[in-house]
């Protein structure tokens, strides 16, 4: 929501660097990268709920710190920390569809929960273009802090937890109080999760040391998250120089130019609805052809035109905008950018839980390390690329990486990722 108003969050503070005005916006998506590093661990141990509704806590509180800044360093070090917390759903979300729905329906949760994550940074931008032209950039902050604050509470009372062996844990420790040693033997109540030596300590050891653990060791996740680092780096990119295309080239008023980011919501949710419809259809019709035994990999047709979309988006886009075209060609390059980016995040992240479903949480915040990474440092070379190479050679050069980098992903993990993770210790 930010993005809109980041030139009076500038005059407000006097910042004139193209680089540290980025910073405002991206510096909340640096603190997804190490985040999830520990919250998904958490999760494993303090189960889903409770660290879901402590962090969110957390977000709300610097969140709101953020509207009461009174300079630029505590700007950026509030919106840092508001992102640590904010950062627990992307962690903790996949772990809670792995542990709530069976394979052959997994799909559709998956697709509907991560396009929230991708949604939010499009409608979020339209919503704070008009409070930054109406208002002022402070409400930006104080407004996503009341409906943050409502959302606190309707958690303390409907978010449950998910977790099988906490809750088998929490199941055992009742028995165990509730047995009578006067009226037979003692039983030593144990969970199949559970072993005799099992401490908190190592527990806490393990959990936090696994995300480190798979990065270094999973080609899966390595793979992934190069490739979810350049979809994220990009959806990012273009989230914070569509105010400088429709502001500067077609010279658009903050709020007007705010609703262009409903063209990349178009092509996020047109194709995330489409997926959610086929992704469990395609699995269970690959299971049937396999011999009803389903495999990950099943996750991975809608991966082939995902790929394709969005470096032709990227090419409609610059070319259009260097030419200064009818506003709404860029917007149609815009939303094939969002079509190739859902297709492609929906169809990793179910793959991403299918195969690690135990420790989807540490293997989703492995993946989402390098991707918050990308994040945070694509908007902050955008202005000083565009500038340079103009927005047509700009935008062909990451549609060269996108095919590059993309294009081979789904035929390596279709051909080869059932080899890859036969080797792995955690794909179990």
């Amino acid at each position: 929501m930010v993005a809109p108003a980041t030139d009076q969050v500038a005059a407000t503070f006097g910042i004139t660097s193209d680089v540290m005005i980025a910073l405002t916006t991206s510096i909340f998506v640096l603190a997804y990268a190490f985040g999830p590093l520990f919250l998904g661990p958490l999760s494993e141990i303090y189960g889903r709920s409770r660290v879901l509704q402590l962090a969110n806590l957390w977000y709300l509180a610097w969140n709101l710190g953020c509207g009461f800044a009174q300079t630029e360093s505590q700007l950026l070090a509030f919106r840092f920390l508001a992102g640590l917390g904010g950062s627990a759903p992307l962690a903790i979300g996949g772990g809670v569809l792995g542990d709530c729905w069976r394979a052959e329906e997994r799909g559709q949760a998956v697709a509907l929960y991560s396009l929230a994550p991708l949604l939010g940074p499009v409608l979020g931008p339209v919503a704070g273009g008009w409070i930054a032209e109406r208002s002022t950039w402070r409400w930006v902050f104080w407004s996503t802090s009341i409906v943050d604050g409502i959302i606190q509470i309707l958690g303390v009372f409907f978010l449950q937890e998910t977790f099988a062996p906490l809750l088998l844990e929490r199941k055992a420790e009742k028995i165990r109080k509730s047995m009578d040693s006067e009226k037979g033997p003692h039983k030593d109540i144990r969970t199949v999760f559970e072993s005799q030596d099992r401490t908190w300590q190592q527990i806490m050891r393990k959990s936090l040391i696994r995300p480190f653990a798979l990065f270094a060791h999973e080609p899966i996740v390595q793979l992934l998250g190069v490739y979810m680092a350049y979809l994220y780096g990009t959806l990012y990119l273009f989230l914070t120089t569509i105010p400088t295309i429709f502001e500067g080239k077609y010279h658009q008023r903050v709020g007007i130019s705010g609703l262009n980011y409903i063209a990349l919501g178009v092509g996020l949710t047109g194709a995330s609805q489409i997926n959610a419809r086929s992704l469990d259809k395609v699995y269970v019709y690959l299971k049937n052809r396999n011999g009803g035994v389903g495999r990950p990999e099943f996750r991975l047709p809608a991966m082939f035109p995902g790929t394709l979309l969005l470096p032709i988006g990227c090419l409609i886009t610059g070319w259009s905008v260097q030419a200064e075209v009818h506003w709404i060609v860029p917007d149609i390059g815009i939303a094939l950018v969002g079509a190739g980016t859902i297709l492609n995040f929906q169809c990793i992240q179910t793959y991403v839980v299918d195969t690690f479903t135990l420790h989807a949480a540490s293997a989703l915040a492995a993946v989402s390390c390098l991707r918050s990474l990308a994040g945070f440092g694509f908007p902050l070379f955008a202005p000083v690329m565009y500038d340079k190479l103009g927005f047509g050679w700009g935008d062909t050069i990451l549609a060269g990486a996108a095919i590059v980098i993309g294009c081979p992903a789904p035929w390596i993990f279709w051909h080869y990722g059932e080899r890859i993770r036969n080797s792995s210790r955690y794909a179990k």
